[in-house]
């Protein structure tokens, strides 16, 4: 006792550090080295990627409404994350004509290929805040599993966030997934720390809310959950009350945070119009059933039509194409398979496990309904949609899992972690082995990257972001050889130099030379390309999302 206490009053050597120190140092290492290597994927994806279909829609919106105040574009996506995609093009001097007549693709046409402007640097300046944003998420991410499971957790749940593919190429695009399901789970976050301090951090999660809510529609699914998550939260920081006194300061704290969201949606509007001038687009659907009682939501007029539009959307046949085959209609499971191709195994073993530790281990449960419950609601109105398009409309999956498999981290086995260890090193290592072509990943038991195209489709693989690639690759490869294009995605080909016909406008028997077609083309191909792709031969690829074949002189 004597020699303990002797040791306990002499102060360190000069020179050492105390073993606290040195911990708090190499787990900031840790996390610095993530978002680095994070940073450096989403960049340089960034940089070498061409429009995807959506982006330019996001930018001519955002410069439009930013410059002229007006709605009018892209009702259907409330205005926050334009908003966003708008403080990168603002440094640009991007331009559009108050008085453009386009619809919202010819808007985003024009602003990248017809302004004057350099697509590429119109483009990354649009992508760069949603890039930042994500490397923010990632650091919500580390501080919700540190919380559950200590510093070990949090650099586990980084690590799995960090180096998810999904993740990475969404966080690179000027698109609206990534920052929509980021502020969810913020939050969630959020809630779980004002179980100890509510005054302060149950309003940080009202505006976390309202910021997914003013970001995209289908954080609406979420709303019911995170407020039932703040009664749950307030009921557990009030203390030893009576049942009533503890149900009425959860429901109040429910209203507060529910104001709050409403009040970022309505700011979000009318920073981009104090007037809320808007007209509704013709032919939107009637609003019948319960739809109907959408429009009792306390939301601007301009976010009503919008849902409205979105309802629309929801009436149409899409058709999809899972496991090598096309369907017409929508398939309930499309998103927990088109995950289970899309994820690194190592990744969903982490899952499965942390999603049962949360629910066993008696420390982690309490937990459970702020991080598995959103994620399974969310992902269950997912699964309801018309739109089979790719998992970018389940990215929280991967972030809200991330956090639960840090839990798996608290179980005191001896081989415990090492298999986490383990488990993280083979995310690593699939995740490394796809760059810079996270968009059309698929883990190994999927047959990879290469051949992610042959289970899905559209942006899971191919959503139109190798035409600069692709452009590259004939000028290399294939100079001054006919070419024959059918490219499904929003670039223009000639503006990168790509002299090529659309096989489809005249006779088979005209075709011969090279033959290009996008994957998502090829998924879904009618009788007449199936036919020429038929008699073809694959000769090349490009990105792993667009396909080269050689077609014959006489081929018919």
């Amino acid at each position: 006792m004597i020699t303990e206490a002797i040791r306990a009053d002499v102060p360190p050597r000069a020179g050492v550090r105390p073993p606290g120190r040195w911990r708090r140092w190499l787990l900031a290492s840790a996390v610095v080295v993530l978002l680095a290597e994070m940073a450096v994927a989403m960049i340089t994806t960034a940089v070498e990627q061409t429009p995807t279909i959506d982006e330019p829609v996001y930018a001519g919106a955002a410069v439009f409404s930013l410059e002229h105040h007006s709605l009018r574009y892209n009702p259907e996506h409330p205005p926050l994350g334009k908003l966003i995609i708008a403080t990168g093009l603002a440094f640009t001097g991007a331009h559009v004509d108050a008085g453009f007549t386009g619809d919202q693709t010819q808007l985003g046409r024009h602003l990248l290929y017809e302004s004057g402007q350099d697509p590429g640097r119109l483009l990354l300046a649009a992508r760069l805040p949603v890039i930042v944003l994500t490397l923010l998420f990632g650091l919500v991410v580390f501080a919700f599993a540190r919380d559950l499971a200590g510093p070990a957790g949090g650099v586990v749940a980084l690590a799995l966030y960090a180096l998810s593919p999904d993740i990475i190429a969404h966080g690179s695009l000027a698109t609206l997934d990534v920052p929509m399901a980021g502020f969810l789970v913020t939050s969630a976050w959020l809630l779980w720390r004002a179980r100890r301090r509510p005054v302060l951090y149950l309003p940080l999660a009202g505006l976390a809310l309202g910021a997914a809510v003013a970001t995209k529609m289908s954080a609406l699914a979420a709303v019911p959950v995170v407020l039932l998550l703040t009664v749950l939260s307030a009921w557990r920081a009030t203390g030893p009350h009576r049942t009533v006194r503890r149900l009425g300061t959860g429901v109040a704290a429910a209203l507060g945070v529910g104001l709050l969201a409403v009040a970022v949606v309505w700011i979000s509007y009318l920073a981009v119009d104090p007037r809320l001038r808007w007209v509704a687009p013709p032919g939107l659907p009637p609003v019948e059933g319960l739809r109907a009682l959408a429009g009792l939501l306390p939301l601007p007029e301009p976010y009503l039509g919008g849902m409205r539009v979105q309802f629309g959307f929801e009436d149409q046949v899409w058709t999809t194409f899972l496991f090598g085959e096309p369907h017409v209609g929508a398939l309930w499971y499309y998103l927990p398979a088109a995950l289970l191709v899309k994820t690194p195994l190592g990744a969903l073993a982490l899952w499965a496990a942390g999603a049962v530790t949360m629910v066993v281990v008696p420390r982690l449960r309490p937990a459970a309904p702020y991080v598995l419950v959103p994620a399974a609601v969310l992902l269950a109105a997912a699964m309801t949609g018309s739109r089979d398009l790719g998992v970018r409309y389940a990215i929280f999956v991967p972030m809200f899992l991330a956090v639960a498999a840090a839990g798996v981290v608290t179980v005191r086995r001896r081989w415990a972690h090492g298999l986490v260890a383990g488990l993280v090193a083979l995310v690593a290592v699939s995740s490394l082995r796809t760059f810079p072509y996270y968009l059309p990943y698929s883990n190994e038991a999927f047959g990879g990257p290469a051949r992610t195209h042959r289970q899905l489709h559209d942006s899971n693989v191919d959503w139109g972001q190798d035409l600069g690639r692709l452009a590259d690759r004939l000028r290399q490869r294939y100079p001054g050889e006919r070419a024959w294009l059918v490219y499904k995605g929003s670039g223009v080909p000639s503006f990168y130099g790509i002299q090529a016909a659309d096989p489809l406008a005249v006779p088979p028997e005209s075709v011969h030379g090279l033959l290009v077609v996008s994957d998502s083309a090829l998924a879904k191909a009618d009788d007449r390309l199936a036919a020429l792709i038929r008699t073809s031969t694959p000769i090349d690829e490009v990105g792993h999302s667009i396909t080269i074949l050689r077609r014959p002189v006489t081929g018919s």
